[in-house]
């Protein structure tokens, strides 16, 4: 299993991390007598080389306190990181990345209503299958984490595949008020891109009525592969639908140096938010922060 790295900015660090390393002089177990000293090697560039190569401001001090750490008194032999290892020497523990982190498998979930019967969870068909269309803010829905784009395997353990979006309401309508269980799978029709500002603040695309419409060249959001002709969902894990562009872009000039993108194709988009006008999404879409 390969090194996983939450961005191409990790994975180019840690390569100049690992080559500096092996490149590194051995402590001598001899005297030696006085020689010309070897020139490094220059098949990678050094950590200042990628600040001008990406537009990274990179302090060598803070790359060091993202990677993991060697106990005191254990073995220093230099090894790259394990298989299967998330290393993000740049990235950090990202709080904006676990909070927009769609797991795989599926989780069970316990859905109660309000004093009007209310669970705040509209719902819509899609190929088959169901999803979240709309999550309320300061509903059951918000807070037992229920995001747009979730679908909904089961509902008090009916299988919800081939349900139509009237069918799946009627559902939910005549259950239980106390306790509504469901299986849900997180976000299929979604995707994440982590990316990093540059020095002058910024990711490298444009967006416009929620879409990105542009990609700047030699942009970390054009390194990590960030797609036109689709809609932002979230930044850093907050829901952003329904907000005009000018806040989105508030929201990403306070959203710190490492920026996560969750993102959906434009054509699954339209189609979930069919039906819902631009006001519903706006006002009464949940925007909060949710919790790690």
């Amino acid at each position: 299993m390969p090194t996983l790295y939450p961005s191409l900015e990790d994975l180019k660090v840690d390569q100049v991390i690992q080559a500096q390393a092996r490149d590194t002089p051995k402590m001598p177990t001899l005297p030696v007598q006085e020689t010309a000293v070897p020139q490094p090697s220059v098949l990678y560039p050094n950590l200042a080389e990628l600040e001008n190569y990406m537009g990274l401001s990179l302090c060598s001090q803070e790359v060091q306190q993202n990677l993991p750490q060697t106990p005191d008194g254990a073995s220093t032999v230099v090894s790259g990181p394990l298989p299967g290892q998330v290393v993000a020497p740049v990235s950090g523990d990202s709080l904006g990345a676990l909070r927009a982190a769609i797991k795989p498998g599926v989780r069970e979930i316990h859905l109660c209503k309000d004093e009007r019967g209310k669970t705040g969870l509209r719902l819509r068909a899609i190929n088959k299958g169901l999803f979240v269309q709309l999550v309320q803010v300061n509903t059951p829905a918000s807070l037992v984490g229920l995001r747009f784009g979730d679908q909904i395997l089961q509902i008090d353990g009916r299988d919800c595949a081939g349900w139509s979006t009237d069918k799946a309401h009627r559902a939910v309508k005549k259950a239980s008020a106390e306790k509504i269980v469901m299986v849900v799978r997180d976000r299929p029709f979604q995707r994440t891109v982590t990316m990093h500002k540059d020095s002058t603040g910024h990711v490298g695309f444009v967006i416009k009525k929620g879409k990105v419409a542009s990609v700047v060249k030699g942009s970390s959001a054009a390194r990590n592969g960030l797609l036109t002709n689709h809609y932002v969902c979230e930044v850093n894990g907050q829901n952003v639908i329904g907000l005009k562009d000018k806040e989105i872009i508030e929201i990403l000039a306070m959203a710190g140096n490492v920026i996560t993108l969750t993102i959906i194709p434009t054509v699954i988009y339209e189609h979930m938010v069919k039906k819902l006008s631009p006001t519903l999404l706006q006002h009464t879409m949940d925007h909060s922060i949710p919790d790690v």
